[in-house]
C-alpha cells in the first residue's frame, strides 16, 4: 500500500462534493479508534494554515474522543467505497461497539498523527485541532434552531484541524 501525496486545493471540489452523502472523521485516544459520518465540514485557510473545520455534536462520542486526543482524519471516498459503512458510521455509536469492525474497514497507519486512516475511504486529511468552539444556541437563526437543533441533541462544537499531511491510499 502507498500514499500518494495530493495538493488539497486541487482536490478540495472533490472533497466538498463529498460531504453531501458523507465523509468520515476518525479519532483515537489509547487503542480505540473510532469514525463517525459526518456532513458539515468546511475546507480553507486560518491563521496563514490550511485546516479542515469538522462539526461534531457534544452529546457523540466522537466529541468524547476528540476532547482527549486533538486530531483527527478526515477520510473522503475515491471511485467505488462501501455505501453502506456511511449509514452504520452515522448511526451507530463507538461507545457500544467497535463501529470499524462491523463496517468491514481497514485501518492504515498514518504518517504524522496519532489516528490512522481508512483504505476504502482513501482521501485522507491528518489534521491537528488548533481551536474548538462550541456553537452557541442563542446566536443561530430560528430556521437553523428549527431544522438542524433540539433541547435531545445540543450543538456542536466546530474542531479547527490544520491539515499537517494530505494523500490518497493507494494498492
Amino acid at each position: 500500500m502507498t500514499k500518494r501525496k495530493i495538493d488539497i486545493c486541487e482536490y478540495a471540489g472533490q472533497i466538498i462534493k463529498a460531504m453531501r452523502p458523507g465523509i468520515l472523521i476518525t479519532t483515537k485516544v489509547g487503542d480505540k479508534v473510532n469514525s463517525m459520518t459526518i456532513g458539515w465540514g468546511t475546507l480553507g485557510i486560518v491563521w496563514e494554515k490550511p485546516v479542515f473545520i469538522a462539526y461534531v455534536r457534544t452529546c457523540r462520542f466522537t466529541h468524547e474522543m476528540l476532547q482527549g486526543n486533538g486530531e483527527f482524519t478526515i477520510n473522503v471516498p475515491v471511485g467505488d467505497f462501501p455505501r453502506k459503512a456511511l449509514g452504520l458510521l452515522g448511526s451507530k455509536s463507538g461507545r457500544d461497539m467497535d463501529k470499524i469492525a462491523a463496517a468491514g474497514l481497514t485501518l492504515v497507519e498514518p504518517n504524522i498523527i496519532s489516528v490512522p486512516g481508512l483504505k476504502e475511504f482513501p482521501l485522507t486529511l491528518e489534521c491537528r485541532v488548533l481551536y474548538r468552539q462550541t456553537q452557541e444556541e442563542e446566536l443561530l437563526g430560528d430556521e437553523e434552531k428549527r431544522r438542524f437543533y433540539s433541547i435531545e441533541k445540543g450543538p456542536h462544537t466546530a474542531f479547527y484541524g490544520e491539515i499537517v499531511d494530505a494523500y490518497i491510499i493507494e494498492e
